[in-house]
């Protein structure tokens, strides 16, 4: 469990460093001019990338079945004031789907984008770079704020501390 706001701070920067890796192998993907295959890339990635940031926060399904109850259900009840579906739960590829939607509107702009000659790729992979680091950098500080908020209260008071 992540006990000081350095570790958890430490925590963040390193997970949005993972996004934009992940956010890269998406943009290439996004180039292959086989219609879906960069969805099904991006489902394939964020199955794997949203429970890896949640396991670096300490909030995978598996941990937060691990916590007293009343910090598991600290956490669950924050993650759902932040409408974030996938902290302390199992991700599935039809959760993914689910959350795709959310961004669907970018997602089929760059998948048509790619089939205009020359700069069609260019913007596809610009897209689906965006759209991947939106989703991942958004999980990301929803996992914050709910490792924030089952941080020690001597931690806690030195964010608020800071502003």
């Amino acid at each position: 469990m992540i006990t000081t706001i350095a570790e958890l701070d430490r925590i963040r920067d390193d997970s949005k460093r993972l996004v934009t890796t992940r956010s890269m192998m998406s943009a290439g993907a996004a180039v292959v001019p086989i219609p879906g295959a960069d969805i099904v890339a991006d489902i394939g990635l964020l199955t794997k990338l949203l429970p890896e940031i949640s396991k670096r926060f300490g909030l995978d399904h598996e941990q937060v079945k691990k916590l007293e109850p009343q910090l598991a259900q600290q956490a669950l009840v924050m993650a759902s004031s932040l409408g974030n579906t996938m902290i302390g739960r199992m991700v599935t590829k039809r959760i993914v789907v689910a959350l795709l939607r959310r961004v669907g509107a970018r997602i089929a702009v760059g998948s048509m984008a790619k089939f205009v000659p020359f700069a069609g790729s260019a913007v596809a992979a610009t897209i689906s770079f965006g759209a991947m680091k939106l989703v991942g950098n958004s999980h990301v500080e929803d996992c914050y704020k709910t490792a924030l908020a089952l941080l020690p209260a001597d931690q806690r008071a030195l964010v608020n501390a800071k502003g």
